[in-house]
């Protein structure tokens, strides 16, 4: 009968029935932190986003967001759209510069004039490690600085500041300065006796295999590269202002993606190209001559999450960016969030999608 038949056909089914598990714990952080990504989408009004999210050195989530332009549509792919990383950059170049260090091609504590002795004498010596750690004093962008768009070498954009004073007696203040990565890009090129993005491309993207992060240049066209946007007053995105990055590469300059910046992000935890000790230098937090500390290594920012573990990340905002990397060692998880709206909340958006993945982690035994 019709029954009889229903009933051989639910049983037949029924295996099926039960192996449905139910929704895995992080299929379940990733529904609520996609949710709460459209929802920021939303109401910053930004055109795209790119967002990837890596645990023990795996992808977990990785997921485009709107749009790299709006005319024409065009869908975000994190594994190849070209964000402006903007200050992430300072990250990268702290990398460079372990790396430096650990060669023996520079040595951190020595005076920068050791390596460019025609720069402007100031009042004070400064060291290349308080340069890098934002603590020798020099100056961050005033008036138009920020959005010029004059294609400079990192040379000639030394014109801008070199002349100024400090602002203080070296560690004795931290003030961050884009600027001051500026210099420190040019005393790594004089070190290594090689131009500073040839050195970063060779020593550090290449190795990490990290192939669509590369020098935002003002007047190439770059087929992957997202439009730059910046909100209006009626959250209506518009096309923002053309700015040359290159000669602030090391501070600001860097193109990538979400999919290459989670590579890096990684290298920090396990790193293969570099020591662990050289690592080191970067994301330990500086000292002021007062004994404070400044809660900034090199090129990260050292803070730790709610339950004590170690949390090394570096905000980005630049012309059309909005960046974060956040990098949880003892949990083994990498965040990186690239938007392609000026001035978006994406610290804000970060600490939320951290409490969704690292909060209730157990650690990671393997760590040291």
């Amino acid at each position: 009968s019709m029954k009889r038949f229903i009933t051989y056909i639910m049983l037949l089914l029924a295996p099926f029935g039960f192996a449905q598990t139910p929704e895995t714990s992080q299929q379940q952080k990733i529904r609520t932190a996609k949710r709460l990504a459209k929802k920021f989408l939303r109401q910053e009004g930004i055109p795209g986003m790119a967002i990837s999210v890596s645990q023990n050195g795996e992808l977990i989530w990785s997921e485009g967001f709107g749009y790299s332009q709006l005319q024409p549509e065009t869908k975000i792919q994190p594994d190849s759209t070209q964000f402006r990383i903007a200050s992430i950059s300072k990250s990268i170049t702290a990398f460079a510069l372990a790396k430096m260090a650990e060669d023996k091609t520079i040595n951190l504590d020595e005076s920068i004039y050791t390596y460019l002795p025609d720069y402007p004498k100031q009042s004070y010596d400064f060291t290349v490690r308080q340069l890098g750690g934002n603590i020798a004093g020099i100056r961050h962008y005033k008036d138009n600085e920020f959005s010029l768009n004059k294609k400079m070498t990192i040379t000639e954009g030394l014109d801008l500041f070199k002349n100024d004073s400090l602002l203080f007696e070296p560690a004795t203040q931290f003030n961050y300065t884009s600027l001051g990565y500026v210099l420190l890009s040019e005393v790594m090129q004089k070190a290594a006796e090689v131009p500073f993005e040839d050195y970063v491309r060779e020593r550090v993207l290449t190795p990490l295999n990290m192939q669509n992060t590369t020098v935002d240049a003002s007047d190439v066209i770059i087929p992957k590269r997202t439009l730059f946007y910046r909100s209006t007053f009626t959250k209506k995105p518009i096309v923002t202002v053309p700015v040359a990055n290159e000669f602030k590469v090391a501070g600001g300059g860097f193109l990538s993606t979400s999919e290459d910046i989670v590579k890096f992000g990684n290298e920090i935890i396990n790193p293969t190209i570099i020591t662990k000790e050289a690592l080191s230098e970067v994301v330990t937090s500086q000292k002021l001559k007062n004994g404070n500390i400044t809660g900034y290594g090199i090129g990260f920012s050292v803070e730790t999450t709610k339950k004590g573990t170690p949390k090394y990340y570096h905000t980005g905002g630049g012309v059309g960016a909005s960046t974060i990397l956040m990098v949880f060692p003892a949990e083994g998880i990498v965040i990186t969030v690239l938007a392609n709206l000026s001035a978006a909340p994406v610290q804000k958006f970060g600490e939320e999608l951290e409490t969704i993945f690292v909060d209730d982690v157990t650690i990671n035994d393997q760590q040291p």
